[in-house]
């Protein structure tokens, strides 16, 4: 049943499946304690509104037995850092520049939970099971390292020797009894490359992240002002960041070629214009952002991360042109967008 499982997922897309027994991470609560207890999880006040669900996979389904966990391959083609001192466009992590995964994922995800609901399972009376991707209280990446994907790296997200840092974590819950893989081991070593090169500096010590201060965090989770001591740190990014992944060693085993074909880039989100952003109203912005993951963060969000940015683009020559695209929004209806905008231009205005 294992093996069957495991050959399906991959005809389904999935890069990588492993099984694990639902009380496999037992350390995975009181972690998530301390977390919250820090206050680590800034405004992402759902994580601690649904603690105990997401702490074990028994306290959102009692009746699990055992864990599926998949992995499906977003390895990108380019360097994510490339355009790190292109002044005048943003920057949008690289998961987000294709087709939105929650859609993806979860659609493979049902399509291997009716395989084995029709095929692999029947005569299973007690058969039942869930899918789950992102949105749900799972603790994806814990339960992934238990099922063999992986392992948590010094960054907090998963590790694969094969696939590096990019796979986007789906899981099933069931109550079938199956045998579990072998968990991930660490392979962190020495090795601090994520660490060393975050921005914001978001990790107080390795294995741990607070998100208050992670550019992923303050560009899609945050709806207010951007604090201003993070402001020079998050650079021309206007979507989450990928800083911490990229430069990890890992991902020179990985191959783009094995990146689900949902996730290739469309073109106008691999380096978006700052000047076009920041013109975009409500309609404007869901027609181009349509089918994306971005699209969950609203206009205004994009708009006051676009601002940011073009206050940070240190390039006289395309001072005019992102002055002229943030004048407007000083009276726009959102606070935040006018206050990005305010601040933006009065660094634009004081370069040299």
């Amino acid at each position: 049943m294992e093996h069957r499982i495991k050959v399906k997922a991959r005809e389904l897309g999935f890069a990588d499946a492993g099984i694990a027994r639902a009380d496999a991470a037992p350390r995975t609560a009181e972690r998530l304690r301390q977390w919250l207890a820090e206050g680590r999880h800034g405004d992402m006040i759902w994580m601690e509104a649904r603690e105990g669900q997401r702490a074990s996979p028994a306290g959102l389904w009692p009746e699990v037995k055992s864990v599926i966990a998949l992995g499906m391959s977003y390895a990108p083609a380019h360097d994510p850092l490339a355009l790190a001192d292109a002044g005048g466009v943003g920057r949008i992590s690289v998961y987000a520049q294709g087709s939105d995964y929650h859609d993806v994922v979860k659609r493979q995800l049902k399509a291997l939970g009716r395989w084995l609901a029709q095929d692999a399972c029947r005569g299973y009376p007690d058969f039942d099971l869930k899918v789950f991707v992102d949105t749900a209280p799972v603790m994806e990446k814990p339960l992934a390292e238990a099922a063999g994907l992986g392992w948590q790296g010094k960054h907090t997200n998963l590790v694969s020797r094969t696939h590096g840092s990019w796979l986007f974590l789906g899981a099933i819950y069931t109550t079938l009894d199956l045998a579990p893989d072998v968990a991930g081991r660490d392979r962190c070593g020495s090795c601090d490359a994520c660490q060393r090169a975050c921005p914001t500096d978001a990790f107080p010590a390795p294995y741990r992240l607070d998100a208050r201060r992670c550019i992923s965090y303050l560009t899609i989770e945050h709806a207010g002002p951007i604090p201003v001591e993070f402001r020079e740190g998050i650079g021309n990014r206007i979507y989450g960041c990928d800083d911490c992944l990229a430069v990890c060693p890992w991902n020179k085993f990985a191959v783009a070629a094995a990146a689900n074909i949902a996730f290739h880039p469309r073109a106008e989100l691999v380096a978006p214009e700052l000047a076009d952003l920041l013109a975009l109203d409500d309609a404007g912005f869901r027609q181009v952002f349509a089918g994306s993951p971005i699209k969950r963060i609203g206009r205004d969000r994009m708009v006051r991360n676009a601002a940011i940015a073009a206050g940070n683009s240190g390039d006289r020559g395309l001072a005019p042109i992102l002055a002229g695209a943030l004048e407007p929004l000083l009276g726009d209806p959102s606070p935040v967008v006018a206050e990005a905008a305010d601040w933006a231009l009065r660094r634009l205005r004081a370069l040299p």
